[in-house]
């Protein structure tokens, strides 16, 4: 059993490095087995902004390294910014009608999301300890609470945004959108 642990661990810290090169390629995949309507590019669309929303949400309010993230969304859910992406991606992967990809995407993400918050978890463990301890026994690892956590106070900052480079994704989902858009416009 501590062989699985010690595998288990190096998968997670592996994840880590993998997600965002594996989930680019299947990304551009994807989008070139999409065939959009006007009806599924709105459907799409009204899941996709909230989870950019989300993430931008998040980005204002995160110190990646520096502080233990309670305010904002991190009230809700210790990991809005993955929340955030899975929306994003769901609603593209809906915008384009490829719902047969659904299974692919929800493997790739349980495959690889899942495993990062793991090995993330435990960095803020070694990092903060009690207090993430009490933060993580109040609010859920993914599914949203449906109440706000008591939190300390930090505000949302631009700045944040910036630093943590959202406008990267932000980017991103722009591509992808024009991409579907020319799609249903060229077909």
């Amino acid at each position: 059993n501590l062989a699985t642990g010690a595998d288990r661990l190096a998968w997670n810290k592996l994840a880590q490095k993998l997600r965002v090169p594996i989930g680019t390629v299947l990304g551009i995949l994807f989008l070139l087995l999409m065939h959009p309507s006007a009806r599924s590019l709105w459907i799409g669309g009204a899941i996709t902004l909230p989870g950019c929303l989300l993430r931008l949400w998040a980005a204002g309010h995160i110190e990646k390294g520096r502080v233990l993230t309670q305010s904002g969304p991190y009230a809700y859910t210790r990991n809005p910014l993955y929340l955030g992406s899975f929306f994003m991606a769901l609603g593209i992967i809906i915008a384009g009608q490829s719902y047969w990809l659904l299974p692919a995407f929800a493997v790739f993400f349980v495959i690889f999301y899942f495993p990062v918050m793991k090995a993330e978890e435990q960095e803020l463990l070694g990092g903060y300890g009690e207090r993430f301890v009490e933060y993580a026994g109040r609010v859920p690892m993914f599914i949203p609470a449906l109440r706000k956590s008591p939190e300390p106070s930090s505000g949302f900052l631009w700045s944040r945004v910036v630093r943590n480079r959202e406008h990267r994704n932000i980017a991103g989902l722009a591509v992808a959108e024009i991409i579907l858009i020319l799609l249903y416009f060229l077909k």
